[in-house]
């Protein structure tokens, strides 16, 4: 990348050019120079349960071929069994327990009439989550039986909510799906749609579905449900939805699944912060995100939202109800091409035009990686090392890396470490171990992802072998 010499004053007088040309923003070269260290905290890693190997819908997808499973997360069904569920984007629901018991399928989305379509591009589409409500295992409530799936569906199979006319790629859809037995580790019974919003491109779809786990039960948040939707694709935000909030693109948006209202199949919670404003799409709880992936709440309420960067900076936000986190305008704590007039680029130094914006808690250029993944803050028992730690991936490398949650700095930037890693008392690199073909560049890749159980204990999800490592003492 080339950049714009220095010259001096008497040089530019000399051309002609106004004395505002000195203030001018300069680019930044190298926005983070110092990289992310492996520290102290050291955790063994050991097989859990390896998932099937499944195949490509597409066979011209070169993307992930060589991914032995999509694997992307692995969370708790929430009524005491102690079972697990790993969604496969191909399409799989699977599920397994907390002694690693072999996978059987809870539910394939592939063999049902809904639509369901991963071809467009295998990284991002397909069956992108899974979450049960709290009140699943509470027979006579309203949420017994009920479990919500984010996936990827055909253009031209239903009515959006949102963008049904700018749907060229595809749609991105939630279904809630009403259990029979919700006790059965194979699924039958009903599903209904829920929310479907149209995606003109195929990448930065929708995310993690999640309801807030410290919601008490009558408590305003109780039973909402949150998704994370990515700008809509293609690069550099080319439909400028980060700054909208015409449509719930680019945002963490929050409803209520079991209320649906004026034609759509889910209720708007009334302290939405943009509730009865004008233009203003009223789902939308915090804006201004390019891929929010995946987020999740500690145990005091915090709630951690990784955010993929464009070129630049990695970012982890804590989420705050009506905010705004400055993509397009930023990446972190810089200002993009687009704040200082300039399109596509390299970042600036923070110009006063975005001081209203709210900066990440963690970042890191890359230099030290190109994509953050999510993570959870360790509560768990097993490692006390880990405890008060918010552990996340830096997934294409597949590095695990942490912050200090329980001495947070809320208002500034938080260092980052990288967590060691032990396999069988040998400390190794996790691409090493379960790294598959890089279709994007040289080398090989992890895609790894952090999975959680109901005892607060973390997995490593990757995607090149089919296997799920749990993390334990070294």
């Amino acid at each position: 990348m080339r950049y714009v010499k220095e010259v001096s004053l008497t040089t530019i007088l000399g051309l002609g050019l106004a004395p505002a040309a000195l203030a001018q923003p300069r680019p930044l070269e190298d926005p983070i120079p110092e990289a992310i260290q492996k520290g102290d905290l050291v955790v063994g890693v050991e097989p859990f349960v390896r998932f099937p190997r499944t195949i490509e819908s597409n066979d011209e997808s070169a993307s992930t071929n060589p991914a032995y499973a999509r694997l992307q997360y692995l969370v708790p069904i929430p009524d005491g069994s102690g079972r697990l569920v790993v969604n496969d984007l191909r399409g799989v629901l699977y599920i397994t327990d907390e002694s690693g018991r072999a996978p059987t399928e809870f539910m394939d989305m592939r063999t049902m009439d809904i639509g369901f379509d991963d071809s467009m591009f295998p990284n991002e589409s397909g069956l992108v989550s899974v979450t049960f409500h709290p009140q699943f295992a509470e027979e006579g409530a309203p949420g017994y039986g009920k479990l919500y799936a984010a996936y990827s569906a055909g253009s031209a199979t239903g009515v959006a909510d949102y963008l049904d006319d700018d749907a060229e790629s595809h749609e991105s859809v939630i279904l809630e799906f009403t259990a029979t037995d919700p006790a059965a580790d194979e699924f039958s019974g009903t599903s209904r749609e829920v929310f479907r919003i149209g995606q003109f491109a195929p990448n930065h779809n929708i995310g993690t579905l999640a309801f807030n786990p410290n919601a008490a039960p009558g408590s305003a948040d109780f039973g909402m449900l949150y998704v994370c939707l990515g700008d809509g694709g293609a690069a550099h935000d080319p439909r400028d939805f980060g700054q909208s909030l015409e449509v719930p693109q680019a945002a963490i948006i929050r409803i209520d699944p079991l209320g649906g209202e004026a034609g759509r199949g889910y209720g708007i919670p009334s302290d939405n912060p943009f509730v009865g404003q004008a233009g203003m799409a009223p789902e939308i709880w915090a804006s201004g995100l390019r891929h929010p992936q995946h987020f999740s709440w500690d145990t005091d309420g915090k709630m951690f939202i990784g955010d993929i960067g464009q070129n630049q900076i990695e970012e982890i936000n804590l989420g705050r109800a009506g905010a705004n986190y400055g993509w397009r305008l930023r990446e972190g704590t810089f200002s993009s091409g687009y704040a200082v007039g300039r399109g596509p680029g390299p970042v600036y130094p923070r110009q006063e035009s975005d001081a209203d914006l709210v900066d990440p808690i963690a970042q890191y250029d890359h230099d030290d990686g190109a994509a953050v993944g999510g993570g959870y803050v360790y509560r768990g028992s097993a490692i006390p090392a880990l405890q008060g730690k918010f552990v996340f991936a830096e997934f294409p490398r597949g590095r695990l890396l942490a912050i200090d949650a329980d001495n947070l700095d809320p208002d500034g930037l938080n260092e980052i470490t990288e967590v060691r890693l032990v396999f069988d008392g040998q400390e190794r690199d996790l691409v090493d171990v379960a790294g598959f073909p890089n279709t994007y560049g040289p080398g090989n890749r992890v895609d790894l992802r952090v999975g959680i159980d109901s005892d607060g204990e973390l997995y490593l999800v990757t995607k090149g072998d089919g296997w799920v490592y749990k993390l334990v003492a070294p």
